[in-house]
This record gives C-alpha cells, structure tokens and sequence, in this order.
C-alpha cells in the first residue's frame, strides 16, 4: 500500500508512476477524492458526536422535570450519530479499496512500459555452443530417467511431472546448496507453510494483478502460495520488529503452486511453466534507507548461484508494466537455453520499499523508544525447479550425458555426470 501522504503531497509522482506502468492514472484521483470524502465524513461524525457529549451532559445538569423533555432529542442525536459513524466507516472502506488500487510507487531508472520494454544490463558468459546437434531438457531428461511427464499429467494433469532418480537429486542438491549459499551470508532457513490466509496473500499483492494465477480453496477460504515470499512476509505481520542489529534475512524452501492461468501456449513442453515446483527464496525486512543496497546484495547473491552452476546468463532490469502491483523495481536473469536459442527467466529479486509491510503492519523503530514507521522489504530466488532445464541443456555431451558442474558435485556423492547408464 502506498503512503497517504505521499498521496496526498506528491500524487503527480503517483501518476508518472501509473503512466510508466502503462496504468490507469484516474486511480490516483479517485483515491484523491475517496481521502477527500473520507475526512469530510470523519469530520462531521467527530462533530455529531462531540456535539452528543455536550448533549449529555446538559441532560445530566438538567432539573429532574426538564429531562423528560430532552428524552426525544437525544434518542434523534443518538440516531445521527448513528448514521454518521456508518458513513465515515463506509467513506474509509471505499477509500482504502481505493488506495489498495494504486500500485507501489516505481523508483527512478526503471523502464517504462511493457514485458518487451526491459534493459538488459549485462550478459555474463558466451552463450553454449555444441558441435553436435543438441538435445532440448525434455529429450534429456527423458532419456536420462530424470522426470517422468507423461505418468506426471496421468496423475494429476498437464504441467505435472515427476522427478526421479538423478533428477531427483539433482533438484536436492541444487536447493541444499542454494540454502548453505544462503546461510553462510547470515540468512535463517525457514521451511515455510504452503496455505496461507486471505489477508496475508491480499497484504503481499498476490490478489491484485495476479490473482488469477493462484490456487484458492473456498472450502478452507485458504491459499496455496506460488512462493515462500508470502509466507515469509506474514511471519512479522502485525509486528514491531528489532532492525538495531541490521537486516533481518530468511530463506524459506517450499513447494509453490501457480495455476498459469494467462500463459496458455507458453512454455508448456518440459518443466520450464509447471503449476508446481520447489523453491529457496530470500526475503529480507530492513530500512527503507538500505533497500536499495539490500536489493544490490540479493542479486549479487542470485548471480552467484548462477555462477556456481556454469550457465551463461544475462541480467535485466524489468520494465515498470512488468513489475506487479508490489515491487518498486525487480532484476531478473536470465539463463541461455541453447535449444531455444533465447534467454529464459530463472531468478528475479524485487524491491517493495515499504508497499507490503504498510498493507501488513509491520514496524520498526529508527530510533529506541521512538515512533515506528513501516519496514522495508525485499524477495529474491536463490534456486528453483526451472534450473535443471538450464543445467541439462547447457552441460549436455553428444553420447547424451550431463555433465555436473563442479560446484554440485559434493552434493551428488562425487559425480561428475549423469548418463544414460545411470
């Protein structure tokens, strides 16, 4: 949720905001009118009932004939009050459904417009080239025993699979190391819950230009997260939190669900766009002062991993449409899959500034037994499902092998590569 001063003083930033989203800027003026609306209403129930108080106590000075006079009038006052207080309710309901409508506030050096509107800031590697014909993920993967997609939408439809055997470690290894990665830079493991309630998965953005990608039980009135950033972000809702001693950092491995309702057509062969996958997030709360730099350190730490799996990849900074209704600013990378001769998504980190903690209520004190103001936070992805096809494609030899690359080995007992015997 943006700030209401913020709107209040500067809403012309608010608007290039919407514009660089390709957004609706009206809703900053409809906000501006429901804040308008609301404080008018707020105003005449405070006066109404100051206006009762005063009432009452001339009733209770009044002489013992003269109240029954007054009996009339107060049961009216009582009723305006009444009808008052409903509508200074109604007019904030409206207004913070109003302000719910506004996406964060995009930071400078972000590009306007669309999903093809993206800068790329640098690419990192020469894109794999074989000598040989190459194999996609899906032909390696089925060759090699790693998953199994046919018995994976027997069971439970298109977009699931099963790992097995190397792939099933492959993707152990891959999160294990993700998560030592994350703990030897000072973040807590969490192994995080997977439904999650209405006000946690409204308060992280997710029910706003996403919501049709998500899961939802009517049954329960619960959520299946497409990520741990939402439960790891309602662990402190409601909370004043301690940053005296620096960030407060959190990696949580889950399974992520994500219907992939608008993306039919896409992606669809493999397990590059599945409805469900595992996940090592980071998320980070901070200062609002040091979410810049944090978000540095998040993708520093995104392309690290990267490095470790010998992949070529590129970073780019996603344009402002592209960004969902929480972030600020996201970085993503890319990987180079040979067999599609494009670069694909594996990581993203994403700046919310102080957007998710207001709709949360998380706090912290800058100064020791001084006012709180909202957090900042951050989210980015250390590993995922998605990496193998990465792996597989770039590392593949032409008997049909896979090479390990080095940094995974130590989690794979010592092997060097899966091939077709294994």
């Amino acid at each position: 949720m943006i700030d209401v001063e913020l709107l209040r003083a500067h809403p012309e930033r608010l608007r290039a905001s919407q514009r660089a989203r390709q957004a609706d800027e009206s809703a900053v003026d409809r906000a501006l009118e429901a804040d308008t609306a609301r404080r008018e209403a707020l105003t005449a129930f405070e006066t109404l009932r100051a206006e009762q108080k005063a009432f009452g106590r001339r009733v209770a000075k009044a002489a013992k004939d003269e109240k029954a006079a007054l009996v009339s009038q107060v049961r009216e006052l009582a009723e305006r009050v009444k009808q008052a207080e409903a509508a200074a309710r109604d007019a904030d309901e409206t207004f913070q459904a109003a302000l719910r409508g506004i996406p964060n506030l995009v930071l400078a050096g972000v590009p306007e417009g669309g999903e093809d509107d993206y800068e790329v800031l640098r690419e990192v590697g020469e894109r794999t080239t074989f000598d040989f014909e190459p194999q996609d993920h899906v032909a390696l993967g089925e060759r090699l025993h790693l998953f199994d997609l046919e018995r994976g939408a027997k069971v439970s439809g298109t977009r699931f699979y099963y790992l097995t055997g190397w792939g099933a470690r492959l993707q152990l290894a891959l999160l294990t190391m993700a998560l030592d990665q994350a703990v030897a830079n000072g973040f807590t493991p969490m192994i995080t819950p997977t439904l999650v309630n209405p006000e946690i998965m409204r308060g992280t953005g997710f029910l706003d230009s996403h919501a049709d990608e998500i899961y939802y039980l009517p049954a329960d009135d619960q959520y299946l997260v497409g990520t741990s950033e939402v439960a790891l972000a309602g662990y402190h809702a409601g909370e004043i939190i301690d940053l005296s001693k620096g960030p407060q950092r959190f990696a949580g491995w889950s399974t992520c669900y994500r219907r992939e309702a608008g993306a039919s057509g896409r992606d669809t062969r493999g397990i590059l766009r599945v409805h469900q996958f595992d996940k090592l997030e980071m998320y980070v709360y901070t200062t609002p002062e040091d979410a810049a730099a944090e978000h540095q350190r998040l993708l520093a730490w995104e392309e690290e991993m990267l490095a470790k799996i010998e992949v070529p990849y590129r970073v780019i900074n996603t344009a402002a449409g592209d960004l969902g209704s929480s972030a600020a600013q996201k970085f993503d990378t890319e990987a180079w899959i040979p067999t599609q001769g494009c670069y694909r998504e594996l990581t993203s980190t994403s700046n919310t500034t102080t957007f998710q903690a207001r709709r949360l209520g998380i706090r912290y004190r800058p100064e020791p037994g001084g006012p709180t103001t909202p957090v900042a936070t951050l989210n980015g992805t250390l590993a995922t499902t998605r990496w193998l096809v990465a792996i597989l494609e770039n590392h593949q030899q032409a008997d049909g092998s896979v090479v390990v690359p080095d940094a995974l080995r130590p989690y794979l007992g010592g092997l060097e590569a899966i091939t077709p015997e294994d």
